[in-house]
C-alpha cells in the first residue's frame, strides 16, 4: 500500500523567513488599514456608512455598534500573542457580511465573496508571519 509522506512539522522554535515576514508584514498592513477604515467611518457614522448599512437593509442605528465591534476585532489582529483570536473573530464578522450579500442578492464576485477575499489576506499574512498559526494549520498545535 502507498502511503503519501507527510511534511515534517515545523519546529516550535522556528520563525518564518525574512522574505515571508515583511511578505506577512505587509500584507496585514494592508488588510488592517481597510479595516480600520471600515471601523473608523462606522465609529464616526459617515454619510457613506449610513447610506451602505441602510441599503443592506440594517437600520442606521447599527453602524456604531459594528464600529466598536470592528475596532475590538483589530485591535486583537494587531496584537501578536492575540493575533490568532483576532482573525478568527474577523473570519466570523466577515462571514455575517457574506450572509448579509447573499441575502440581498449581491453580485457573486465582487461583493459577496469580497469578504472571503478579505478574510484570505488576514489568514495568509498570520500564515506567513507566524509559526504558531502554520503549526495550527498543520495540527503539531504548537
Amino acid at each position: 500500500m502507498n502511503s503519501i509522506p507527510h511534511p515534517a512539522p515545523l519546529r516550535a522554535d522556528a520563525s518564518p523567513g525574512r522574505r515571508a515576514l515583511w511578505t506577512g508584514r505587509a500584507l496585514g498592513g494592508l488588510v488592517a488599514l481597510f479595516l480600520g477604515f471600515d471601523a473608523v467611518m462606522k465609529l464616526l457614522a459617515s454619510p457613506e456608512a449610513l447610506a451602505g448599512t441602510e441599503a443592506l437593509g440594517y437600520p442606521a442605528r447599527v453602524v456604531q455598534p459594528l464600529g466598536v465591534v470592528q475596532l475590538a476585532c483589530l485591535a486583537l489582529l494587531l496584537i501578536p500573542r492575540t493575533a490568532p483570536l483576532g482573525a478568527i473573530l474577523w473570519t466570523g464578522y466577515l462571514g455575517g457580511a457574506v450572509a448579509t450579500h447573499v441575502r440581498i442578492g449581491a453580485p457573486l464576485f465582487t461583493h459577496t465573496l469580497f469578504p472571503v477575499y478579505v478574510a484570505a489576506l488576514l489568514w495568509a499574512s498570520l500564515w506567513l508571519r507566524s509559526t504558531r498559526v502554520r503549526n495550527m494549520f498543520e495540527g503539531t498545535g504548537t
